[in-house]
């Protein structure tokens, strides 16, 4: 996976607290640093340097009673197209299982045939 100029330069501490966001889809950041087994000062200071660097969101939130944060991932950019052929989404989004056989997926791929 490739990793932002941002990334490149994180300590171990904050790659590991950046990647346990991104794993998780969010975490409160009460939660964030027990995970972490870190000091809830130093959770805090990964997760400044991590808001600082745009790599994560947080947002105030009340969690078990108490005012917390809630950290999540930022949007990473992806490149739909390589799931497109034309305006038709590859068949197999969602899908568990791949039937090679379908015709959505053979007319997924005449359209991309086509494109070309």
């Amino acid at each position: 996976m490739s990793t932002s100029p941002a990334e490149d330069d994180l300590s171990e501490d904050q790659r590991r607290g950046l990647e346990l966001i991104r794993e998780t889809g969010g975490i409160h950041q009460s939660d964030f640093w027990k995970e972490l087994d870190v000091s809830s000062r130093k959770g805090s200071r990964i997760v400044e340097s991590l808001v600082e660097e745009d790599l994560i969101d947080r947002e105030d939130t009340v969690y078990n009673g108490h005012n917390t944060y809630y950290l999540s991932p930022k949007a990473r950019d992806l490149d739909f197209s390589l799931l497109m052929a034309g305006d038709m989404l590859s068949p197999f989004i969602g899908d568990e299982e791949i039937n090679a056989q379908s015709d959505a997926f053979t007319q997924w791929i005449m359209n991309l045939a086509y494109e070309e």
